[in-house]
């Protein structure tokens, strides 16, 4: 049996098992039932409203991972390049990186006020100290030997052995950074919207807690946990598989 088919027919399961127990334990309005859900789904994608704020939201959320990868990319790079960063900035990142990123909202709001750019300033710096220090740990574990050997060939000590040398053999630990500051900005954004005013899940997740809506709550959990799925299987994990095959760090299952 396949992959796929296993996972169909668990999902099958899956679906008949919650509406059985909304018809045999009358959840009412508590939790919807799987019909409930569905009629949500239609209407909200029918009328725009689901699609425009996933597209909002999603605007957002691409925007802030692009500079929290570019950011902390580059510092985890300073970070394994210079002991006396790692020794001050770095000590600030690691502290930084337990606060919960909803934290700064307030701030974020008086600075820029109840708008995109509050929400895409806190998820960015949910996903930049994860990806500095993913990028820090993988720079610092490169075996010596490839640094002597990639300035033997002439890459010198710039930005060519930066992105020829350090990236790809640091990739392993930065994807697993990738996929984790990915996470953590979903988590950032969805906060962020809860409160922030304009379109986005986050903000329809609050308007469905405020109708009692519990049917277009769970509509919004269900798009991000799908996206969140998806993304992380057909580009992370196909980028990883990749570059790995790429460096012959991993077997290519499909060469015959």
């Amino acid at each position: 049996m396949s992959t796929a088919l296993r996972r169909t027919l668990f999902l099958i399961v899956v679906l008949i098992a919650w509406e059985a127990g909304f018809r045999i334990f009358d959840w009412g309005w508590k939790f919807p039932s799987v019909v409930q859900t569905a009629q949500a789904f239609y209407d909200g994608f029918v009328h725009g409203q689901l699609l425009e704020a996933t597209l909002q939201s999603i605007r957002r959320l691409l925007t802030a991972f692009v500079l929290a990868i570019s950011i902390g990319v580059t510092l985890g790079f300073l970070f394994a390049r210079y002991r006396f960063l790692d020794d001050t900035l770095g000590f600030l990142v690691v502290a930084l990186q337990t606060v919960p990123s909803i934290a700064w909202l307030p701030f974020a709001i008086i600075w820029f006020g109840m708008n995109d750019f509050s929400v895409v300033f806190i998820t960015t710096l949910g996903a930049t100290w994860t990806m500095a220090m993913s990028s820090r740990t993988g720079i610092m574990n490169i075996p010596p030997l490839y640094l002597k050997a990639a300035r033997t060939m002439g890459t010198g000590n710039g930005f060519r052995m930066f992105y020829q040398v350090m990236v790809p053999a640091a990739f392993p630990h930065m994807i697993t950074g990738v996929r984790v500051a990915w996470a953590f900005a979903w988590r950032a954004l969805v906060s962020g919207e809860l409160i922030a005013k304009g379109v986005g899940l986050g903000q329809l997740l609050q308007d469905g807690r405020s109708l009692s809506d519990t049917a277009l709550m769970l509509c919004v959990v269900i798009i991000i946990a799908v996206l969140g799925t998806l993304s992380d299987h057909f580009c992370f994990k196909r980028l990883e598989d990749t570059i790995l095959i790429r460096y012959g760090l991993a077997e290519n299952k499909n060469k015959k």
